[in-house]
C-alpha cells in the first residue's frame, strides 16, 4: 500500500487506495482523527470535532462498498469544514459567540457535494470573527497557531482549515475567499489552494435569513485548502457539482480546452506601497524558473491599473458592508473586531452614492483589461503579499498593522472583484530570525480556467516540492 502514514497522504493517493478496497474508509478516518486528537491541542485549528460520527460514516460506507456499492470520487477521504459555512445540525457560528446556537437545518451545496462524493468530515475549522480578518482569533474559541510556529500567523479567515490540513488533519481543507481568505493562509501555512472564479462553486446558507449584497454574492467563493496541487484536480470537480439553491452557479466542466503550448506566462513582481522583500523575490524567481523548466514561456510583463481595482474594489465592498453589515458588527462583534472594522473603513472608506455607482460600472473596465492580458497570457505569476507572512494579531495593531497585513494585499482582493480565479502555491521557506516562514506567490488565470492554474502549480510543485515535508522532518 504504502509506507507513509495515512494520514500524510493526499485525497488522491486516499481515494485510490479506498476505491480499490486496498484500506478501508473506517481506517482512513481513523487515522486522520487520531492525528486531530494528537495535534490539534496545540494548534485550535478544529474546533468542533466530529471524529465519532465520522467513524460511524466510514464504517456505512465500507458497508455499503462491501455490498456493491459504488465508491464515490472521494470516498472515504477525510474533510474538514469551515464554521461559517452550513452543515446540517452544527452551528454556523462564523466565530460570533451571538450565533453560536445558530443550527444550520439543511447541508450548504458544498458540502452536500463533498459527502455525495464519499468524503467523510471529520472536524469543523475555527474563522475569525465575521470570518473578516487575515488572522484567525475569536472570544468564542480563542487562536488557531500556525503549525510551523507561534511567531507567525495562521491567516484568515480559513486559517483553521489551512492550519488543520498543514498539520495533517485531513486531506481536504474546506474554506472560502472574499478579499483572501483561502489564500492568505495556503500563505502562511505552506498550503496549495485555488481561489475560484466568480459563479464556478453554488453557494447558499440555508439557515440565512437574507441575502447577502451584490458585491459580497460575486467577491465571495468557496473552495479548498490542500497540501498537494494535484489534489484539486481530483476534488474541486466535486465542489463544482451544480445545485439549483445557486441561481447564479456557472455549470461548466472542471477541465476547458487545451490551450496552444507553450503556454504564456506573465511574470511581474509589482508592488504597490511596499518594499518588496529579498525573501518574496527569490520565490517569484524559483517559481518562474520552474514553470520555464517545466515548459511554459514564461515574460515580464506590466500590470497598470492594477492597484486601482484592488482599492475600489475593497472600498466598494466596505461601502456595501457599512449598509449591510456594520449594525452587525456592532452589536455582536468584540471590541477588537470593532476596532478592525473601523480602521477598514478609514483605510478604505465608502463611496458616497453617485461615486460607488460610478466605480461599480469601471469594475467592466478593469475586467477587460485583464481579459484582454490573460488573452495572450493566459496565467500571470505575481507576488501575493510583499513581505513575509506577519505575526499573530499584526492585523489588529493600529493603523501600522493594517497596512502591513490586509493593506498589502492588493494582489489579493483585486482578485475577488474581477472574479478571476487566482491559486496560491509555497515556493520558498524564508529562514528568519523569528523562524521558518513560508512564502506562497499567487497564479491567475483566465475566467473559468481554475485547470490552467493547478497544472501550473502542479510543474511549480514538482519542481520545489511539498512544504508540508519540511515541517514534518522537524517532528
Amino acid at each position: 500500500m504504502t509506507d507513509r502514514p495515512l494520514w500524510q497522504l493526499g485525497a488522491a493517493a486516499l481515494s485510490e487506495l479506498t476505491r480499490k478496497g486496498a484500506v478501508g474508509a473506517e481506517e482512513v478516518v481513523g487515522a486522520a482523527i487520531e492525528r486531530m486528537r494528537a495535534v490539534n491541542p496545540g494548534l485550535n485549528a478544529v474546533v468542533e470535532d466530529l471524529g465519532n460520527a465520522a467513524l460511524e460514516r466510514a464504517r456505512a460506507l465500507d458497508t455499503a462498498r462491501a455490498a456493491g456499492a459504488e465508491p464515490g470520487p472521494l470516498h472515504g477521504v477525510p474533510v474538514t469544514i469551515k464554521i461559517n459555512v452550513d452543515q446540517k445540525g452544527h452551528a454556523t457560528s462564523n466565530g460570533v459567540a451571538a450565533l453560536k446556537d445558530v443550527i444550520a437545518p439543511d447541508d450548504a451545496p458544498l458540502v452536500k457535494n463533498l459527502l455525495d462524493a464519499g468524503a467523510v468530515v471529520i472536524g469543523r475549522t475555527n474563522t475569525p470573527e465575521f470570518s473578516f480578518r487575515a488572522d484567525t482569533d475569536n472570544p468564542l474559541f480563542g487562536r488557531t497557531h500556525n503549525p510551523w510556529g507561534r511567531h507567525v500567523s495562521a491567516g484568515g479567515s480559513s486559517g483553521g482549515a489551512g492550519a488543520a490540513v498543514m498539520a495533517g488533519i485531513g486531506a481536504l481543507a474546506h474554506g472560502n475567499d472574499i478579499g483572501g481568505s483561502l489564500r492568505f493562509p495556503a500563505s502562511a501555512n505552506g498550503t496549495v489552494t485555488v481561489k475560484p472564479g466568480l459563479g464556478r462553486v453554488p453557494a447558499w446558507n440555508p439557515s440565512q435569513k437574507a441575502e447577502r449584497g451584490m458585491l459580497a454574492q460575486s467577491m465571495s467563493v468557496q473552495g479548498l485548502i490542500v497540501r498537494e496541487a494535484r489534489d484539486l484536480h481530483d476534488s474541486m470537480p466535486v465542489l463544482i457539482a451544480p445545485d439549483p439553491r445557486d441561481p447564479f452557479h456557472v455549470p461548466l466542466p472542471w477541465r476547458g480546452a487545451a490551450p496552444e503550448t507553450p503556454i504564456r506566462v506573465g511574470f511581474t513582481r509589482e508592488v504597490w506601497d511596499h518594499d518588496l522583500h529579498p525573501e518574496v523575490a527569490a520565490a517569484l524567481d524559483a517559481a518562474r524558473d520552474a514553470l520555464a523548466d517545466a515548459g511554459y514561456a514564461v515574460e515580464e510583463i506590466s500590470t497598470p491599473g492594477l492597484k486601482d481595482a484592488a482599492i475600489e474594489g475593497y472600498r466598494a465592498l466596505m461601502t456595501e458592508v457599512s449598509h449591510l453589515m456594520r449594525a452587525d458588527v456592532e452589536a455582536m462583534g468584540s471590541g477588537t473586531i470593532n476596532a478592525v472594522f473601523e480602521r477598514y473603513f478609514a483605510h478604505f472608506p465608502p463611496y458616497e452614492p453617485g461615486e460607488y455607482l460610478r466605480v461599480i460600472a469601471k469594475r467592466t473596465q478593469h475586467a477587460r483589461d485583464w481579459a484582454l492580458r490573460l488573452d495572450t497570457h493566459p496565467l500571470v505569476l505575481t507576488p501575493f503579499l510583499p513581505a513575509p507572512f506577519f505575526a499573530p494579531g499584526r492585523d489588529a495593531e493600529g493603523d501600522d498593522g493594517l497596512r502591513d497585513t490586509l493593506g498589502a494585499g492588493h494582489w489579493s482582493y483585486s482578485m475577488n472583484y474581477l472574479g478571476l480565479p487566482a491559486g496560491n502555491v509555497p515556493a520558498r521557506l524564508a529562514e528568519l530570525p523569528q523562524g521558518p516562514v513560508p512564502i506562497g506567490v499567487q497564479i491567475i488565470g483566465r475566467r473559468w480556467r481554475e485547470d490552467l492554474v493547478v497544472d501550473a502549480m502542479a510543474a511549480i510543485e514538482d519542481r520545489l516540492g511539498r512544504l508540508c515535508e519540511a515541517l514534518w522532518a522537524r517532528g
